[in-house]
């Protein structure tokens, strides 16, 4: 970790060894030292004449508003940001920002998230298809996807902006050698590629991470992952569930079923009463990561959905009149 995370917050190593007995004490350590130490979300938790002492339990902390992300600077006192990630979007639409002061603590969010899912990285050709990211030098997906293709360490993982031909020829050497592939890739990018060379993938894993980019009409998920598996004789295609303002992933291996890791939970809040959470049911989605430890682990999101019982959720679109997320998974 950076220098100045040791002295803004020395148990950071909890949050990666944190289990599903230990996670609630830990969530309300994380939410009281957040309460003090942002002054942002220090002041939203006093507005709603919230004492942070008093909170006993994960459904009492109160949750900020994500767009909170594109009208305030949200970091704790005496860290400094390291890098800024900004959410994409369309011109003039106002972005939301991520200041993390510390990337290594995110490289080993996405990292240890990546191998709990899928296995050790060095196991996987990491192959990221993401076009309309790489124009921008400031995108936490593409900044996690090549970390994750350089820890690879095979020598075809890379990206491939907009040369199909060539991402085609790569995948079919790839699937002679019998060498599994962990294709990332945006919406629009991997439609793309469907149409225009429908293969046998036996070797490669399909991620979308969503996003038409206005590049061609919105799908709801079933149907582009129909495409998909048709295109490419796939079973299933896997999803990702992440966003700007978190540092953790979810991630669906098919049917629409999203997992997190152990260090990050979905609640749900009421329509009728957003102060109201619930661990089960449906609702509009909170998230708890952990991993934001230095700017806000408690957020509000506008996306609608289900939590199971054993914690997986799905997703169903996005509450009215929010603003349009480019990494946003399909409106269902």
């Amino acid at each position: 970790m950076g220098q100045n995370h040791r002295n803004v917050y020395k148990d950071y190593h909890k949050i990666f060894s944190v289990s599903t007995e230990s996670f609630e004490g830990l969530a309300l350590e994380i939410f009281r030292y957040q309460a003090r130490s942002n002054p942002v979300y220090a002041e939203f938790v006093s507005a709603l004449g919230i004492d942070p002492e008093k909170i006993r339990e994960i459904t009492a902390i109160p949750f900020l508003p994500i767009r909170f992300f594109k009208t305030s600077g949200l970091i704790v006192e005496g860290a400094h940001a390291e890098k800024v990630f900004e959410s994409s979007g369309t011109t003039g639409m106002q972005h939301s920002k991520h200041l993390v002061a510390d990337l290594s603590l995110y490289e080993e969010s996405f990292t240890r998230c990546f191998e709990l899912f899928y296995g050790p990285v060095t196991n996987w050709c990491v192959i990221g298809l993401l076009p309309s990211y790489l124009e921008r030098s400031n995108s936490s997906l593409v900044y996690m996807t090549s970390h994750l293709i350089t820890a690879s360490g095979h020598p075809d993982s890379g990206f491939y902006l907009d040369d199909l031909d060539r991402l085609m020829q790569k995948l079919k050497e790839l699937e002679k050698a019998g060498q599994p592939v962990w294709l990332i890739g945006v919406s629009f990018a991997l439609l793309d590629l469907a149409e225009k060379f429908p293969m046998k993938l036996d070797h490669t894993l399909i991620l979308e991470t969503g996003g038409m980019k206005g590049r061609r009409e919105e799908l709801i998920r079933p149907e582009l992952h129909d495409r998909l598996m048709k295109a490419f004789h796939k079973k299933c295609i896997h999803s990702e569930y992440g966003m700007t303002e978190l540092l953790s992933q979810s991630y669906s291996k098919g049917e629409g079923v999203f997992n997190s890791p152990p260090w990050m939970k979905i609640l749900l809040r009421d329509a009728e009463d957003p102060f109201h959470l619930l661990e089960k049911g449906r609702g509009t989605i909170n998230v708890i990561d952990l991993a934001n430890i230095h700017s806000c682990s408690f957020i509000a999101t506008d996306d609608t959905g289900s939590v199971k019982e054993d914690g997986s959720f799905e997703l169903w679109g996005r509450v009215d009149g929010s603003d349009l997320r480019g990494c946003s998974l399909l409106i269902a």
